[in-house]
This record gives C-alpha cells, structure tokens and sequence, in this order.
C-alpha cells in the first residue's frame, strides 16, 4: 500500500459540489422539522395525523428516488466521455420509470385510512392522516420528477441550484403552512389537510424550477424532446441501478423506523429521548450524506474517463473530510449533549431532566456511529459512483435487518440495556455495513486496475483501505 496523500484539488473540488448538496439536505429536514411546529401549534390530534401520514410517505419517496439517484453516476460517468446522447437516455429514462412508479402507487393514499387501522393505529388519527395523504399524496410524482432533475444536474457539476431552489421552497413551506393551516389572508381554516395543500405546492414549485432551469442551463441535451419515445436499453440500464439504491436506502430507514418502536416498548420517556437524539444525528448525518453524494460525482466522472488516479484521489478526499467531522460532531455529542437535548423541551416539561439525561447517554453512543456512519456511506455512495449497487443492497439487507435488529433486540431486551442496547444494535448494523462496503470497494479498485489504461496515480491505494 502506497503513501496516503491528498490532493487539494480534489479536496477544493469535493467542498465545492458538497457543500450546496448539504445545505440543500438541511434546508429539506426544516421544512419536516417546520410542518411538525407548525402543526404542533395547531393540535395534537393533527400533528400525529401528519407524523403518520408523512412516515407512510416518506417511504414511497425513499424507494421511488432510487431511479433518480442512479442518474448521478450515470450521468456523470456520460458527461466524462462527452456522451450527451447517453445523459439524455439515462435522463429520460429516469423520469419514465419515476411517472410510473408515482402513478402506480399515488392511489394507495386514498385508502390510507385502511391501512393504518388494521396496523393498529388509532382510526380517528387514521382518518386525519387520511385527510393529509388524500391531498399531499398527489405531490409523490412531481416529487420524485424533481429530484431526478435534480440529479441531473449534479450529475453535471450543479450542485449549488439545488440549495437554492430547496431554502426558497423551505420558505413558501413555512408561509403557506400559516396560511392554509391556520385560515389566514381570507383562507378556511383547513388543520391537517392545509399543510397538505402546502406540500403539494412547495413540491411543485421544486419540479418546476429544476426543469426550467435544468432545460435553460443545458439546452444541448434536449432532455424533453420527443420524451414520448421509449428507450429500453437505457431503462433498463436505469431500472438495473436505480431498484438496489431503493431497496438499500428503505433498508437502512426501515432500520431506525423499527428502532422507533423498539424504544416505544421501553417508555414514554426513552422514546422521547431516542426521537430528540435520533433527529440530533440524523442533521449532522446530512453533512456525511452530502460529501458522499459529491464523492459519488466525482467517483462516476474518474469512472467515465477509467481514470483510475482521480478515482483514488477523489475517494480519499471525500475519505478525509467525511472523518474530520465525525471527530467534530463526535466531540460535540459527548461535551455538549446535555445543552444539546434541552433545546428541544419546554422548560416547564415536567420530565424534562429524565429525557435530558437518558438523551445524553443515546448522543454518547451517537458518537460512535459517527465514524462508521461516515464511512458506510461514503462506501456506498462510492460504489455507486462506480456503478456497483446490487452487492451493496444485499450488504445493507444482511447489516440492517439480519445483524442489526436482533443485535439491538437482544441487547436492549434480553441483556436488559435497554435504550443504549437498541442504540448499540444500531451501532453494529452500521459498522457492519461500513467494513463490508469498504472491503467490496477495495476488492473492485483492484480489478479496475487491470481494466483500466494506467493513468496518473497519486500513489495511494484507496480512502477505505
């Protein structure tokens, strides 16, 4: 193994395309975090209609966005070669699959009600949660149409109109939701089924701007035109990454989902405390998540060129950044837990120094998946970059739900740790994941390097290595 050195291109490159995806990741969990306020102000009836119904949501989004995050590399890798004929098929295709899939599944909101019931939820909840999808569910086309365009464009090195568009729709989010929330400005007063109409409208508002600007800034793909014509070769092509990066990313949710429950078993107290620490980890796992996104750029573009020196170089960049902060967040969850979780409750809360203290004890253990939190998706999103998703599906399916579950079932309930037992499950199925998807990236540089013509290395082996 060669001497580890980074480039400073690569890491001037990495921070350029990162940072507006991260900012964008942020300015999406406000405008979650602003519904959830908003509606907290109006009801508490309502508010847990809307936190049923956009869980339901989100993972039809989760898995349809699959087809449109497997558009990055393949764009990428199609920019590197000049290939606009390639980046208009990958494109097209995308949004085929995407229309298809939003239409598909659209009509399961409108019998919602029924599912959620026999899941055993309340049924007047179910009913409010009802009044929300029958509305907000139609957003799940427009939704999944932006955010292939979206990856489009960072595809193509455009990463800062995504932050944009994104704080604009933040917020519209915000001043529609006071409007048709709360009967402003001449408006009824419409609760639950208002944010709804707010949802609906900010989603559209994104696959408008994306498209325009999109079809403005790179009319030479002609992304739209003759969009009626099929293209089986590529949709396939689409379909063949775009399904395993979907099942991947529900795996991994669908983990912290269950782990919700898990802690709802133990106590009130323990899920508040758990809910507050995992929202606290999953805002500075949006930072991880958009440097690897950014690495997934740059890893598609050296795969396009089969450059085999900027593939290494970008991988350590992305490799070095992802560390540095989990050693800062690390820092910051174990010094500053305690003012931390406090942030959340009301002074007045009467249980609010049990939650602080069982918070503090989850962000303790926060700190540790920081590391291979970074690093599992930085591995992915490598392979991804790399146009390797099937593997990594199946690493994720074994990690999350044959290793992590029952790790945290048994730690938390039969050894009895309880809450730190299930957060240490959750630990394992992302450490796991993280020493397997580093070992398959590792296994396949090293047949890249008998694929590709040599090129100019900076004599290192591999960030994950």
């Amino acid at each position: 193994m060669g001497k580890f050195h980074l480039n400073r291109n690569f890491l001037k490159q990495l921070f350029a395309l990162g940072l507006p995806i991260v900012g964008s990741n942020m300015a999406m969990m406000i405008i979650g975090i602003t519904d959830t306020v908003m509606m907290g102000w109006y009801s508490i009836p309502d508010l847990a209609a809307l936190i049923l119904g956009t869980t339901f949501f989100f993972n039809f989004i989760i898995f349809g966005s699959g087809f449109a995050f497997a558009t990055v590399p393949l764009v990428a890798s199609a920019s590197a070669k000049s290939d606009s004929t390639a980046i208009r098929r990958v494109t097209r295709m995308a949004l085929w699959l995407s229309i298809g899939f939003g239409v598909l599944m659209t009509p399961v909101f409108l019998f919602v009600d029924r599912i959620l019931i026999a899941l055993g939820q309340d049924p007047d909840i179910s009913v409010l949660a009802l009044n929300y999808l029958a509305i907000s569910g139609f957003a799940l086309v427009p939704m999944l149409w932006a955010t292939v365009f979206k990856s489009y464009l960072s595809g193509m090195e455009f990463t800062k109109i995504a932050l944009w568009v994104t704080l604009v729709a933040a917020v519209s989010n915000a001043v529609l939701n006071y409007i048709f929330i709360f009967g402003k400005f001449g408006m009824p007063e419409m609760g639950v089924r208002g944010a709804a109409v707010s949802s609906l409208l900010s989603h559209l508002f994104q696959a408008i701007a994306f498209t325009v600007y999109a079809l403005r800034k790179l009319p030479e793909h002609q992304i739209l035109v003759r969009f009626y014509k099929p293209d089986w070769g590529a949709l396939r092509q689409v379909a063949k990454m775009g399904l395993p990066i979907g099942i991947s990313t529900l795996a991994e949710v669908g983990l912290f989902s269950a782990s919700s429950f898990l802690m709802g078993w133990i106590g009130v107290i323990e899920l508040a405390a758990h809910g507050i620490a995992l929202q606290v980890a999953s805002l500075t796992f949006m930072a991880h998540l958009g440097l690897a996104s950014a690495a997934t750029i740059l890893a598609g573009k050296a795969y396009g060129k089969e450059d085999l020196g900027e593939l290494h170089s970008a991988s350590k960049a992305a490799a070095a950044m992802i560390l540095l902060w989990a050693v800062f967040t690390s820092m910051i969850f174990v010094v500053f837990g305690a003012p931390i979780i406090s942030l959340f409750l009301d002074v007045n809360e009467p249980a609010r120094d049990q939650i602080i203290s069982y918070g503090v004890v989850l962000l303790i253990v926060a700190a540790l998946f920081q590391f291979v939190d970074g690093i599992q998706v930085l591995a992915i999103s490598l392979l991804r970059g790399i146009h390797d998703t099937a593997v990594p599906m199946y690493i994720t399916i074994i990690s999350y739900w044959a290793i992590g579950l029952p790790v945290a079932y048994v730690l938390g309930f039969v050894v009895n740790w309880q809450g730190v037992g299930v957060w240490l499950g959750l630990t394992s199925a992302l450490a796991c994941a993280a020493v397997a998807m580093a070992l398959r990236y590792r296994s396949l540089l090293a047949r890249l390097e008998g694929k590709f013509a040599p090129q100019q290395d900076d004599g290192a082996r591999s960030a994950v290595s």
